[in-house]
């Protein structure tokens, strides 16, 4: 998204490191036999194969052309996100599968370094296809479950965020540190989810260098991060406070309304590997607090959930994915485990050394490999 803007040169290393579980497979056809659509991202320019596609499951494979770290979306009406590739490296490659069932417009989407509103262009999808889940029971409870799972973590972070927000408002600067990482974690674990709105994330985890409209002022979690850590509070934090609760209470009342399909699950377990990828293995997504490890288990915890809502057709298509999957969780989870303090929290990330960013990155990369091909199988 816009808001990783200035993660876009770090994201380029790690982009190189994880080439290897990326760039190399050869996404499933669409359901119409036709293949994958290409597409051709440079840096002023992403040309896409084609401009139609008929209803049902949807394969693009997007190479990076350009010079700068990319983004690839489809986009529905209002922006939602139907599906999205991001922290695509240049010269690498990424595969993107989005079960589309409802013919109408879309739109196509190419984001050079991951900024602004990307090069667009129209995109139809013809007819209408069955959902995979209507004739399908293990891929209709794998997202009713992850829904489950998405509305209780959102019921959470509403409730933490309120003792986050009320520490602020009251001046009580200790207080709201230590509920800082709490609140956020439940954020991490369901961010595909709320970017997927398109005007949520960067109302609430925008970042204070990222691209706004003109008058739009800076609000969310890491403002209020500033306010504590570096700059003081400020006149206006309460109201900032204020402003990230209704934000917050403004997602809540949107999870009802989701419809999510089982490439959304596959595509935003991906996702939040990435988060870890650009944000959290960088340094750059709690710059003042430097609380990212907290964020790095939550995106893990996040990719975990929708694996395990998915892995009964995981299971049963691919019985050697889920304990690879499993072995390698496991090590990323025993790895964050060896940074953790006596209170239950985790270290500074100023306190880590560059061998101890180089083993989680390679804990991520190994992740990655098997989370790449979950999309695949579950559409298979």
């Amino acid at each position: 998204m816009s808001r990783k803007a200035s993660a876009a040169v770090l994201a380029a290393g790690t982009a190189l490191l994880l080439a290897g579980c990326t760039s190399t497979a050869q996404p499933p056809a669409a359901e119409s036999g036709g293949g994958p659509i290409t597409v051709a991202a440079g840096d002023t320019s992403c040309e896409v194969s084609a401009v139609e596609a008929p209803a049902g499951n949807i394969s693009f494979s997007v190479k990076n052309t350009g010079t700068k770290v990319t983004e690839f979306y489809l986009y529905g009406t209002g922006d939602r996100i139907m599906g999205e590739v991001e922290n695509i490296g240049p010269g690498l490659s990424r595969d993107l599968i989005v079960e589309v069932p409802d013919g109408g417009s879309y739109t196509t989407a190419c984001k050079p370094g991951m900024v602004g509103e990307g090069i667009r262009a129209p995109f139809t999808v013809t007819g209408s296809a069955q959902r995979s889940t209507d004739d399908n029971a293990k891929l209709a409870e794998a997202v009713s479950g992850y829904t489950r799972y998405i509305s209780s973590q959102t019921d959470a972070l509403v409730q933490t965020s309120q003792g986050f927000v009320d520490a602020v408002k009251s001046g009580n600067v200790d207080a709201a540190k230590a509920q800082f990482p709490l609140a956020r974690t439940y954020y991490e674990r369901i961010e595909p989810v709320a970017e997927s709105f398109g005007d949520i994330d960067p109302k609430v985890d925008g970042r204070e260098d990222d691209e706004r409209d003109p008058g739009v002022s800076w609000t969310g979690f890491h403002r209020l991060e500033k306010d504590l850590w570096v700059s003081g509070l400020q006149p206006d934090s309460a109201q900032v406070a204020d402003q990230l609760m209704t934000d917050l209470k403004d997602l809540q009342s949107r999870i009802p309304t989701l419809d999510l399909t089982p490439p959304q699950l596959a595509n935003g377990a991906k996702e939040l590997l990435d988060e870890v990828a650009t944000g959290k293995i960088t340094g750059e997504e709690d710059r003042y607090s430097h609380t990212d490890l907290w964020d790095f288990k939550a995106n893990v915890e996040g990719s975990q959930a929708a694996v395990a809502a998915l892995r009964p057709v995981i299971d049963e298509k691919d019985p050697n994915l889920g304990p690879t999957l499993d072995q390698r969780f496991a090590a990323v989870e025993s790895l964050l485990e060896g940074y953790r303090t006596p209170d239950g929290g985790f270290v500074l990330y100023t306190q880590l050394t560059e061998a101890d960013t180089k083993k989680m990155t390679d804990a991520v990369d190994a992740l990655a490999e098997p989370i790449s091909q979950v999309a695949g199988v579950v559409t298979s």
